[in-house]
C-alpha cells in the first residue's frame, strides 16, 4: 500500500495536523518529515483538544507508530515537554520513533535566531525565534550535530567546541551577546540522551519496510508550500521543504513509494509574519475572517493575516507540490458573508497574470483580480455531507476545484474530526 503525503497548499496553518490525524484512524504510521517545533497542529477530538508542535499528529492512536524523520530539526527538551504533556493526558508516546539522522537544535541556535532577527529590523522574515533556521544553517554548513552524535560522547564533545567557538565569535564580536559554554551544553544534551534512546531508530529503515510490508503510512507536512525553501515566497519562507519532494528526502523513501498527494487549503487565505500577499484584506471582512477563524498560531499565538481565496497561487501550489487532491477546510468561516470571493488573476503595470509570477517583486505591487460568487449566510458548522450544503457553497467549492485543476475530495466546516466529509467525484 503506496504512502500518502499531507501537505499544505497556502503559507502553512491549513490543518494539516486535523487532516493527517483523520486519516491516521486507519492508519500503521504516521511520518513528520521536515520542520520543527515551529509548526504547531491542533488536533479536536470531542472535548479534547491537543496542541503539538513536533510529535505527528498519529500519537493519538495507540495503533500509530509515530516516527520524525531525518529531515526534521529536533529540540530535544521541547519533544520531551511535549512527550510528558502527552502522558499527563492518558497518551503514550512509547512507539514515538526518532530519526538517528536528524540534527539537534541546540542553544545557541535558538540565540542566532533571535538577535538575527531583531538586526534585520525592517527586513526581517518573522521567524518563530526557535532556532529552526541556524539548525539548517548549520546541518547544510555540514557542522550539524545529528542526534546519532548523543551516543557517542567523545565525537559529541569534538563537534560541539569546534561549532560553539566558531559561533562564539559571531555572538560575541558581532551581536554583543554572551559566549555559550560547551560544557554546560554538553551535559544537558548527554543527558536528553539518556531520555530518549530508547526512541531512536533508522527510522528509514523502518518507513521502508513498513510500505513493503503493505501499511498504511501518512506523510505528515508542516508548514505550506508557499513556504518552501526552494519554491516558496523566498526569503519569508521556512528553511525546509514541505512539498512532497520534501517528503522523500526527510524520510528516505522513493517517489515509487507515493501514490497520493493530499494538498490543504483554506476557503480563505491565511498567512503569518511578513511577506507578500497579494488579496490580504485590511479590513472588516480581513478582520472578521480572523475572529471566526480563530487565526492565532498553535505555536506562537501570533494573529494571521486573513484575505480571500487566491487560486493563482493554489495551481501553483497544486503543481510544484505535487498535489493530486485537495481538501478544503474552514469553508463555514464563509457563511459570514453574502458575496464570496475568489482571486483567479493578478495585474500589474498593464500585464495580466493567470500563473504565479517568475519574478516575485509583482507579487508586492499586483492587484487581484476577482470573480464574485453568491454567498449562503447560514451557519453551515453542524452540517456533516456534502449534499446537506446549502446550494451556493457547494457552487463555491466546485468552483474552486476547477480553478485548481485537481479534484476536491473532503470538505471540513469546523475543528471536530467529524467535521469533515467527502465530496462526491
Amino acid at each position: 500500500m503506496p504512502a500518502t503525503v499531507v501537505v499544505g497548499a497556502q503559507w502553512g496553518d491549513e490543518g494539516t495536523g486535523k487532516i493527517a490525524n483523520l486519516l491516521a484512524q486507519d492508519a500503521d504510521v504516521v511520518v513528520r518529515y521536515q520542520g520543527g517545533n515551529n509548526a504547531g497542529h491542533t488536533i479536536v477530538i470531542g472535548d479534547e483538544t491537543f496542541a503539538l508542535s513536533l510529535i505527528p499528529s498519529g500519537v493519538i492512536y495507540p495503533n500509530v507508530t509515530p516516527v520524525i524523520g531525518n529531515g526534521c530539526v529536533v529540540d530535544p527538551a521541547v519533544l520531551l515537554k511535549e512527550m510528558d504533556m502527552l502522558r499527563s493526558r492518558g497518551i503514550d508516546p512509547a512507539k514515538l520513533k526518532l530519526s538517528t539522522n536528524a540534527h539537534l537544535i541546540m542553544p545557541y541556535h535558538r540565540k542566532l535566531d533571535a538577535v538575527r532577527e531583531r538586526f534585520l529590523g525592517k527586513q526581517q522574515i518573522g521567524t518563530t525565534k526557535r532556532g529552526i533556521g541556524p539548525a539548517y544553517l548549520d546541518k547544510f554548513g555540514r557542522v550539524g550535530i545529528r542526534v546519532q552524535d548523543l551516543y557517542d560522547p567523545g565525537i559529541f564533545r569534538d563537534k560541539l567546541e569546534a561549532v560553539v567557538k566558531e559561533t562564539n565569535k559571531v555572538l560575541v564580536k558581532i551581536y554583543n551577546q554572551l559566549a555559550f559554554d560547551p560544557e554546560e551544553i554538553a551535559a544537558e544534551y548527554l543527558g536528553f540522551a539518556k531520555a530518549l534512546e530508547r526512541h531512536v531508530d533508522d527510522t528509514a529503515l523502518f518507513v521502508w519496510q513498513a510500505i513493503r510490508d503493505g501499511q498504511n503510512v501518512i506523510f505528515e507536512g508542516a508548514q505550506g508550500v508557499l513556504l518552501d525553501i526552494d519554491h516558496g515566497t523566498y526569503p519569508f519562507v521556512t528553511s525546509s521543504n514541505p512539498t512532497s519532494g520534501g517528503a522523500l528526502t526527510g524520510v528516505g523513501v522513493g517517489p515509487h513509494d507515493i501514490d497520493r498527494v493530499l494538498g490543504l487549503t483554506k476557503a480563505y487565505v491565511s498567512r503569518v509574519g511578513t511577506g507578500p500577499f497579494p488579496t490580504e484584506l485590511s479590513d472588516d471582512i480581513g478582520e472578521t475572517m480572523v475572529r471566526v477563524g480563530g487565526e492565532y498560531g498553535t505555536v506562537t499565538g501570533r494573529r494571521r493575516r486573513c484575505g480571500w481565496l487566491d487560486t493563482v497561487a493554489l495551481r501553483y501550489a497544486v503543481r510544484v507540490g505535487g498535489i493530486t487532491e485537495l481538501a478544503i477546510m474552514k469553508l463555514d468561516v464563509l457563511s459570514q458573508f453574502p458575496t464570496v470571493r475568489i482571486g483567479n488573476a493578478y495585474e500589474s503595470e498593464g500585464v495580466t497574470y493567470g500563473e504565479f509570477p517568475r519574478q516575485q517583486g509583482v507579487l508586492y505591487h499586483c492587484t487581484p483580480l476577482y470573480e464574485d460568487l453568491e454567498g449562503w449566510s447560514v451557519d453551515i458548522s453542524e452540517v456533516r455531507s456534502w449534499s446537506d450544503l446549502p446550494t451556493a457553497a457547494q457552487d463555491y467549492v466546485q468552483r474552486v476545484e476547477d480553478l485548481a485543476g485537481v479534484p476536491i475530495r473532503l470538505v471540513s466546516v469546523g475543528p471536530q474530526r467529524a467535521a469533515t466529509f467527502e465530496k462526491p467525484s
